[in-house]
């Protein structure tokens, strides 16, 4: 496997919030994406997601729970939580998560 920048990698992305996948091991996937402020709308899974905050800041609300999840921590969204994106979330976030359907 060869080493990725993260930050570099985010950087180069089309826009915001539009992640690129990274790598994908069976039916895990570890996916990059730039964060611009603005809000995401709400959104669940079956199963759960890891957020790494490499850079910056990520201001979530999940399970209508308010979080802030700062550069170097982590957060896991647990299967069926509803969680959104709040305004104000910049930077890059690292996202692991299980593909239900993959083959």
């Amino acid at each position: 496997m060869n080493v990725i920048d993260i930050e570099c990698t985010a950087a180069e992305l089309p826009g915001a919030w539009s992640s690129l996948l990274l790598w994908q091991g069976g039916d895990t996937g570890v996916k990059v994406l730039r964060m611009d402020g603005r809000p995401m709308e709400p959104e669940s899974h079956d199963t759960a997601e890891v957020l790494l905050v490499v850079d910056g800041a990520l201001q979530l609300v999940a399970g209508g729970i308010e979080v802030e999840v700062r550069a170097g921590e982590l957060y896991v969204v647990e299967a069926g939580v509803e969680h959104a994106v709040r305004p104000g979330s910049q930077g890059t976030l690292v996202i692991i998560e299980h593909f239900a359907n993959a083959a």
